[in-house]
């Protein structure tokens, strides 16, 4: 069909155009490792790079995909991502204890991408149900996708918080090694770490920009082989056909039946409704079951990678170790007030950062949601538009490192906890625009607008810029705040606390991950789209003021 042939080829031309400018970026960040960074920086940058491709493109479709192929609602396929999200990162910290234990890091990082594999290659099978009831997957191979999904998240727990503790003792190497050298070198070598880190983070979107291509092009392919064509609304419909016609509504019949006969193409037979909905959802799913052997490859492709690069990695250095010798018993009682004001200091940040994620990680829920409902994506699958925030780090990363650094020369340096209000501020202009947005089209309720003619919603929906505008608030928040609350960490820690810390700031990012499926809730609920975006505003705001009210004790802290 023409227009299926204009998506794929606008799709691959908008990819190239992301590609042509993200390269002189990557060379750009690349030269400057060589020249300025320890050896084997690129090398741990480009093993991280191929895990993140193959997790985000499982990332980019799964809560579509859960919808898609079990038929259950946007409600509750958002718990399962928000529960998977959660124990994404909570699981850093036994991956981190099971490094520590064996003292054997590297091992452990080859273990996780092959634990992650494993579990890729059980959601690439395509298995379905089909039972007398209708066309719903059994509750086994829902549990059988969940386990898969548990797989990844333990393997992504053996290797994410390891891989960045390698990268940190380099760093230790590094500024050991400047150290010989004079109290100038090392002077001049301590401010490479945050750079280090940016370069290391950069990469990881990298990844993250082209993973969200993945699937939608395999899915619209695998469709195009069974003389079918892509559209986002008909599985729902199938489902809801299938499981009992009897119930849908007059709009809803009609839409299936003018969609069904739309995404046909001349080599398709049709027979009856049921069996075009069988075939339609297998055929759609199954496509996006096939990407998930591209997160295989890149999970062999990252193992490879490092197993070859392996030999430059240092062994981290027990922490305990450097603990006794930072701080004797006697030095512990008498800075105890300190380290209470230190802690204290360190919650109020990690309850910030919460609601941040909690508002950011909305790309894979509720934005997700909006993307397939609400904007126009005829052209431009929905999953595709994730790609924009790590397109948006990539470019913008230097630009906020050269606007703090002028700050910093002209003697106006912004601190850390001032940096993190001011993002939750850029945070909250994302939703205050999408309650603008929400407005202006006079948007109801997710369910309320699902049941309306495909006329009347092809009316309302919006331009793709929209989500454009938000993902690029977002970013700019992400990037006020994520590697910034990472360095706030570091920062206020007592030195004998530091790997407790970073496991608390973990752990406060999953609380935030784990409550992101209300979201949806929210959006498909609420009689009027504006509040659900109207909740997260007011999230942001309050942090931002919290935040504004405690600067100056945090900045005494952090001194």
């Amino acid at each position: 069909m023409l227009s299926d042939f204009i998506q794929n080829h606008r799709t691959f031309a908008i990819l190239l155009a992301i590609l042509i400018i993200v390269i002189p970026f990557v060379i750009y960040y690349v030269t400057k490792a060589k020249k300025e960074h320890p050896k084997g920086l690129i090398a741990a940058a480009l093993s991280n790079m191929g895990e993140r491709f193959g997790y985000y493109i499982m990332n980019a479709v799964l809560l579509l995909f859960i919808c898609s192929k079990f038929g259950i609602s946007d409600e509750a396929a958002g718990w399962i991502y928000a529960v998977f999200y959660f124990l994404i990162y909570i699981l850093s910290l036994p991956g981190g204890i099971i490094a520590d234990r064996l003292q054997n890091y590297k091992g452990t990082i080859m273990s996780g991408l092959i634990v992650m594999a494993l579990g890729y290659g059980l959601l690439s099978i395509p298995l379905f149900g089909n039972s007398a009831a209708g066309y719903s997957a059994t509750t086994g191979i829902l549990v059988f996708t969940c386990a898969a999904l548990l797989l990844i998240a333990f393997g992504n727990g053996l290797f994410k918080g390891n891989l960045q503790a390698i990268v940190g003792q380099m760093y230790d190497n590094f500024e050991a090694e400047a150290a010989k050298k004079g109290e100038e070198e090392l002077k001049k070598v301590k401010g490479r770490r945050d750079s280090g880190f940016q370069i290391f983070y950069v990469f990881i979107n990298v990844g993250g920009v082209i993973a969200p291509f993945v699937a939608p092009l395999l899915r619209s392919w695998w469709l195009n082989t069974k003389d079918l064509v892509y559209n986002a609304d008909l599985p729902r419909l199938c489902h809801q056909f299938l499981d009992s016609s009897s119930t849908m509504t007059a709009t809803d019949m009609s839409n299936l039946e003018t969609l069904s006969q739309s995404v046909q193409m001349t080599g398709f037979q049709f027979t009856d409704m049921a069996a075009f909905c069988s075939s339609y959802l297998e055929t759609f799913n199954t496509g996006v079951h096939y990407s998930f052997l591209a997160s295989v490859a890149a999970m062999l492709i990252s193992f490879t990678i490092f197993l070859l690069v392996k030999k430059r990695f240092p062994n981290p250095v027990k922490k305990a170790k450097a603990a006794v010798i930072e701080y004797t018993p006697e030095e512990k009682i008498a800075n105890a007030k300190e380290i209470r004001q230190r802690m204290y200091a360190l919650f109020a940040v990690l309850g910030i950062a919460i609601f941040f994620w909690f508002s950011f990680h909305q790309n894979g829920q509720s934005l997700s949601v909006f993307a397939r409902d609400f904007v126009q994506t005829g052209s431009i699958a929905p999953e595709i538009w994730q790609c924009i925030n790590p397109f948006f780090v990539i470019i913008l990363t230097p630009m906020i490192i050269m606007l703090f650094g002028a700050l910093t020369k002209r003697g106006k340096e912004v601190s850390t906890p001032r940096k993190i209000a001011i993002g939750m501020f850029i945070a909250a202009c994302a939703y205050i625009f999408l309650m603008i947005v929400a407005i202006a089209h006079n948007y109801p309720s997710g369910d309320e607008f699902k049941g309306l003619a495909d006329a009347a919603k092809e009316a309302m929906k919006s331009s793709p810029y929209v989500l454009i505008v938000t993902y690029f608030f977002l970013t700019v928040a992400e990037l006020f705040i994520s590697p910034l609350g990472l360095s706030f960490v570091s920062k206020v820690a007592p030195k004998h606390l530091q790997g407790i810390c970073q496991g608390l700031w973990l752990s406060a990012t999953a609380i935030g991950n784990l409550f992101i499926a209300l979201g949806v809730t929210m959006l498909n609920k609420f009689p009027h789209q504006w509040q659900c975006w109207a909740v997260f505003a007011a999230f942001c705001l309050i942090s931002m003021i919290v935040m504004l009210s405690m600067v100056k004790w945090l900045e005494k802290v952090t001194k």
